[in-house]
C-alpha cells in the first residue's frame, strides 16, 4: 500500500471517444448512490474523464471497483462510502462496477475486487486489493491524503515559469477526452517547433505509449508472454501495459531480465525498448537512476 506516482493518466489507456456520448443504462445490481454532497459518485466509461482525471487534478479520487456479485465488494463499499461522507469533500469516493465498465477495469490493472485506487493528477499514487478492515483503512487514506498535501506543497513552492504553449492545452484537452490521435499531433507539433523541448518530448513518449497499449488484446499478451518468457515482442507489449497503469517498476524489470538472460539480437531489442521506456519518466525520478544502475549490471 506505499505511495507509488504513477505516470500515465488512466484516460489514454482505454479508448473513450465515441463512448463518451452514449447512453450508460443503469447496471444490474448497482447499489443506490450513497448521501454525502458528491462525495459518492458511480462512474461509467462516459464519466470517467470527467469525474476521476479531472476532478482529481483539485482532490483525490478514490476508485472502488467493484461487482454486484461480490462478497467481499459488500463488505467495504459501505465502509469507503461512510468515510467519504465524513471527509466533507477532501477526497470523493468513485464507485467502478467492473462488469458494466470492463475497460476501466482492464486499463487499471484490475486483478481482483475490491480493487481499490487512489488517483491524483490524472495518476495512480497507490492502491490495494480486498476487503481491509476499517481502521487499515483509515490508515491507507491518511497515507493518501499526506501524500497529496505534498504534492500540493510542491507545486506551490515552485516559482512561476515561462507561460507554457498553448499547444499544451490543446494536447492536455485532447488527452483528457480520450482522443489519443490529436493529443499526439499536439505534442508532435511541440517537438518539431523545438526539439530541445524536454517536456514534449516526454510527454510524446507518453503519448506513444498509450497509443500502443490501447491497441493489445491485453490478456492475450500476457498469456503469451507467461508462456514464452523469451518471446521478445510479447515480453515489451506486456512492459508498455505495466507501465500504461503505472506499475512502473514491473515494466522494467521484466526487459532487463530479457537483457539480461537473452542472446544477441534479442537482449538488444529489449533493450532498445527499455530505453524508448525510460523517456516517460521524470528524468531526476528514483526509479529510473535504479533500473538504469539494474541495466548496466544485466548488461556487464
Amino acid at each position: 500500500m506505499s505511495m507509488r506516482p504513477g505516470d500515465i493518466s488512466l484516460p489514454g489507456a482505454v479508448d473513450l471517444s465515441g463512448l463518451r456520448n452514449r447512453p450508460q443504462p443503469p447496471a444490474a445490481g448497482a447499489p443506490a448512490p450513497a448521501a454525502g454532497g458528491g462525495a459518492v459518485v458511480d462512474v461509467t466509461e462516459a464519466t470517467f474523464a470527467t469525474e476521476v482525471v479531472e476532478r482529481s487534478q483539485q482532490v483525490p479520487v478514490v476508485l472502488d471497483f467493484w461487482a454486484s456479485w461480490c462478497g467481499p465488494c459488500r463488505q467495504l463499499s459501505p465502509v469507503l462510502e461512510k468515510l467519504a461522507t465524513e471527509s466533507g469533500g477532501a477526497w470523493v469516493l468513485a464507485k467502478i462496477d467492473c462488469d458494466a465498465n470492463p475497460r476501466l477495469a482492464q486499463a487499471a490493472g484490475v486483478q481482483g475486487i475490491p480493487a481499490v485506487k487512489a488517483v491524483i493528477d490524472g495518476a495512480i499514487v497507490s492502491e490495494f486489493t480486498g476487503a481491509l478492515p476499517e481502521p487499515q483503512v483509515r490508515q491507507w487514506l491518511d497515507e493518501v491524503m499526506a501524500f497529496a498535501g505534498k504534492q500540493g506543497d510542491g507545486a506551490a513552492a515552485d516559482p512561476a515559469g515561462p507561460a507554457l504553449d498553448p499547444a499544451y492545452d490543446v494536447a492536455e484537452q485532447a488527452l483528457a477526452s480520450g482522443d489519443v490521435d490529436a493529443a499526439r499531433a499536439a505534442y508532435q507539433e511541440l517537438v518539431d517547433r523545438d526539439p530541445t523541448d524536454a517536456l514534449a518530448k516526454t510527454a510524446l513518449a507518453r503519448v506513444d505509449l498509450i497509443a500502443r497499449a490501447r491497441g493489445y488484446d491485453q490478456q492475450a499478451v500476457r498469456n503469451r508472454a507467461a508462456d514464452s518468457p523469451d518471446d521478445v515482442e510479447a515480453q515489451c507489449a506486456v512492459a508498455d501495459l505495466d507501465l500504461a497503469v503505472g506499475h512502473v517498476e514491473d515494466a522494467f524489470s521484466r526487459l532487463i531480465d530479457v537483457v539480461r538472460r537473452g542472446p544477441g539480437a534479442e537482449r538488444d531489442r529489449a533493450r532498445a525498448h527499455l530505453l524508448s521506456l525510460f523517456d516517460i519518466l521524470e528524468p531526476e525520478d528514483p526509479r529510473l537512476a535504479k533500473a538504469r544502475r539494474d541495466l548496466a549490471s544485466a548488461l556487464f
